[in-house]
């Protein structure tokens, strides 16, 4: 049975890809509350409780991880949030296909690959540094089969809680101005959620990709203005960009908690953010949507929120 954590954009897009294979689904949540197609089961757990997430587990022969803590309570919850289920998916004889961001690498010169050493120095990349880690050496021991599979900052349909998701794109949608997180003329790779899921169920498929990290494909790196203005363009308006540096952030964070606990990965906006996929590329020969048609995917589900 493939098993889905988390019922947000990047489990939905799991379960899509699925689905479209005609491959058995569970999704499970902490609410327990998802739109789901016909013959996907949703169930109800919370992940945080050793116990639950063993119970949840107990049929998974393959067990997606696309779920996380508020992102104001990594520091203190992501990590046994995770060990929970590790411990789950082991007791299960489970592989475990985990879902990564880029927070581990800390500011890199250059283009990101995946023999970087995590150089990070902030709160969050250090979690995700010690995940990433011990996930490795669960392999390396022969205690669990793993794969990690890697995207940036993602857009798409349904995503909302990123720098490029809804309270970007719907904006442009109607022709308004959109804010955009430090400077627009840096580049910066963006994945689409689309691509994100199709990656994670390749990976779950081939047995030599386990034991690894990879990055999931990504469109050609451009930058923040170049990708907010095709956006214009292809949504039939002229582009008017605001920016949103330290100040306006600091400010956000006496009342928004995520809005605080953005500022210390402000640098990925402020330099250029350059993900290379190619190892993915080249040993599955899937590509990323060209940049446009992802973009016009993106801008039509904004129209229907």
């Amino acid at each position: 049975m493939n098993i889905i954590l988390g019922t947000g954009p990047l489990g939905m897009a799991v379960m899509r890809e699925l689905v479209a294979q005609e491959e058995p689904v569970t999704m499970i949540s902490t609410s327990g509350n998802a739109s789901v197609p016909p013959g996907v089961r949703l169930e109800r757990a919370d992940l945080s409780d050793i116990e639950q997430a063993k119970a949840s587990l107990k049929h998974a022969s393959v067990v997606f991880q696309c779920a996380q803590p508020p992102y104001q309570k990594w520091s203190k919850l992501f990590m046994p949030f995770q060990d929970h289920i590790i411990s789950g998916a082991m007791a299960a004889g489970a592989k475990l296909v985990a879902a990564e961001n880029m927070y581990m690498y800390g500011l890199v010169k250059g283009s990101m690959h995946e023999q970087l050493p995590y150089a990070t120095n902030t709160k969050k990349g250090q979690v995700r540094a010690s995940m990433s880690e011990k996930l490795l050496k669960l392999y390396q021991n022969g205690t669990m089969q793993m794969v990690m599979g890697r995207g940036a900052d993602f857009f798409g349909p349904n995503v909302h809680n990123s720098s490029v998701g809804s309270r970007l794109f719907q904006p442009i949608a109607k022709g308004k101005a959109c804010t955009v997180l430090g400077n627009p003329d840096k580049k910066h790779t963006y994945t689409f959620i689309v691509d994100f899921g199709k990656a994670l169920v390749l990976l779950s498929q081939h047995e030599d990709a386990f034991g690894q990290v990879w990055h999931v494909p990504n469109a050609d790196t451009v930058t923040t203005r170049e990708f907010i203005d095709t956006s214009y363009r292809i949504a039939g308006f002229p582009p008017k960009i605001r920016t949103m540096g330290i100040g306006m952030l600091r400010f956000g964070g006496l009342f928004i908690p995520a809005a605080r606990e953005s500022i210390e990965m402000l640098y990925q906006f402020d330099e250029d953010f350059i993900v290379d996929s190619s190892k993915f590329t080249e040993r599955f020969g899937m590509t990323a949507t060209p940049l446009e048609a992802a973009i016009e995917q993106t801008l039509q589900s904004s129209l229907s929120i």
